[in-house]
């Protein structure tokens, strides 16, 4: 499975927003500034976290984003399917039913064994997703992350 490059700066950004402290905001600039993105883009991309309630934006001289609730509550998954949706990359087409090698329609009564494969591995990653949380990505970093991010993204660009 291939996401969008938009996937991973999110994934990111949102990262960068759970370690600053509460109440505080960084602007798509700022996000933009601190990993060399294209602001107007992340801008854009931004705007579906907002949709999906991973983010609140507010608007003024020292509007931003910072993240809608506790990063305790906010999982992976959350944010992946703000972007790319929850639907499954991998479609079954049946192609066990067509060309030469065409098997006969009694032998296709039970659904595809390689779908039902992509599908449990598809629900396997979500649930892996699912069980993650951005607190948990935080308390993983480097003890000298947050106050470093902190540092870096409350200076305007």
């Amino acid at each position: 499975m291939k996401l969008p490059v938009s996937t991973e700066w999110l994934l990111h950004c949102a990262t960068s927003l759970a370690q600053l402290e509460a109440g505080t905001t960084a602007s798509a600039a700022q996000l933009a500034q601190h990993f060399d993105l294209p602001a107007a883009y992340l801008a854009k991309q931004l705007q579906a976290l907002v949709k999906a309630g991973v983010l609140a934006a507010t608007t003024g001289p020292r509007g931003g984003f910072r993240l809608a609730r506790p990063a305790s509550e906010i999982t992976l998954l959350q944010i992946v399917e703000a972007v790319d949706g929850a639907s499954s990359p991998y479609e079954c087409r049946e192609i066990r039913q067509q060309g030469r090698g065409a098997l006969p329609a009694e032998e296709c009564q039970n659904p595809c064994i390689l779908a039902e494969k992509m599908a449990e591995a598809h629900e396997a990653w979500r649930r892996s997703l699912a069980a993650t949380s951005l607190a948990e990505v935080i308390a993983a970093l480097p003890p000298s992350a947050p106050s470093r991010t902190r540092l870096r993204l409350t200076v305007t660009p």
